[in-house]
């Protein structure tokens, strides 16, 4: 008999699936010019991060569903800020990258995801250069390569765009392991949207009101409210289920269900969005950097194993199922 437990994983991680795959084909048919045609990322993503932080205000202030962290001025300027402004840019880059490609070619270039997040943590200090690891994160780069070469609409722009995202999103991990587990701050799924959520829409406001408020005064953009309240509220509980995953599974589960997801986005998007095509080239290419992956999730569990820490790092689970 499967205990009550394993069958919650499971619920958590289909739920995490569907919700992932479902925000990212629904933002990319609201960016997209060719559909709904809201090509206003930064505008996007402050919806996310202002419904998000209203939720988390009512629940812990109102409603009272959970108690505030103890935080105070120094903990929120050294951890709460820094961890808001690379997760704001993350969300930025990554949305923005929608506008210039498709949804299948940005699920392979998020292979890069374990690379990134090795580089900064070494770079940061909390891990060391090996041969054998920085062998396996070249595969990953390889494969990456291949199969941007064989990507028949590779857009320079959209590729800088969500690189760039996925170093800021792997340095906000590594930053977040840093800083919060220094100071002893433990975050739930709530708190943490209640924190950082209203300190990333500050964030957002600069580049919005330098890049996108200007386009907005002077061109007709359609606003649906049932479309932008539903949007937001996909992304609010995707983040929840994120952060519930993290805390229910271990290394494999989440690597299997990672996989899983981006082979469902990348066929979905290709029936979705017919411009979504896939050459023989992009498939190798994915499949050599999978392979990467594989290999270095091998090794830090084995690391894990010698060293008697069963537990995973947050930044090597949550990398292993960036949106």
């Amino acid at each position: 008999m499967i205990s009550k437990q394993l069958l919650l994983t499971y619920l958590y991680l289909l739920v995490y699936i569907l919700l992932s795959s479902g925000v990212i084909l629904y933002n990319k048919w609201v960016l997209s010019p060719k559909y709904f045609n809201f090509p206003l990322p930064i505008t996007l993503t402050m919806i996310h991060m202002g419904f998000s932080g209203l939720v988390a205000f009512f629940l812990v202030r109102v409603f009272k569903v959970v108690s505030p962290v103890k935080m105070t001025f120094e903990i929120y300027a050294t951890c709460v800020i820094p961890i808001s402004a690379f997760f704001a840019s993350s969300l930025w880059f990554g949305n923005t990258a929608y506008l210039f490609i498709s949804v299948a070619f940005i699920q392979m270039l998020k292979a890069l995801m374990p690379v990134a997040t090795f580089l900064m943590a070494v770079i940061c200090g909390t891990d060391k250069l090996r041969c054998d690891l920085f062998l396996n994160m070249l595969l990953v780069s390889v494969g990456v390569v291949v199969s941007s070469y064989g990507e028949i609409h590779f857009n320079i722009v959209g590729t800088v765009y969500q690189v760039t995202g996925i170093f800021a999103e792997a340095l906000r991990l590594v930053i977040t392991q840093v800083l919060l587990q220094k100071k002893g701050l433990t975050l739930n799924p709530v708190t943490s949207l209640y924190y950082i959520a209203p300190c990333s829409f500050v964030f957002l406001f600069v580049p919005w009101y330098l890049l996108e408020k200007p386009g907005m005064e002077v061109t007709q953009i359609q606003f649906n409210f049932w479309i932008f309240f539903s949007n937001a509220l996909c992304a609010l509980a995707l983040n929840f289920s994120i952060f519930l995953v993290i805390g229910r599974t271990g290394a494999v589960t989440i690597r299997v269900a990672g996989v899983l997801k981006d082979w469902i986005l990348i066929t979905l998007s290709t029936i979705i969005f017919p411009e979504s095509t896939i050459t023989q080239l992009n498939i190798i290419g994915y499949a050599i950097a999978l392979c990467g992956v594989v290999m270095y999730n091998y090794l830090k569990a084995k690391d894990a194993r010698l060293t008697q820490t069963p537990v995973e790092s947050i930044p090597d689970r949550a990398a292993k199922m960036t949106v």
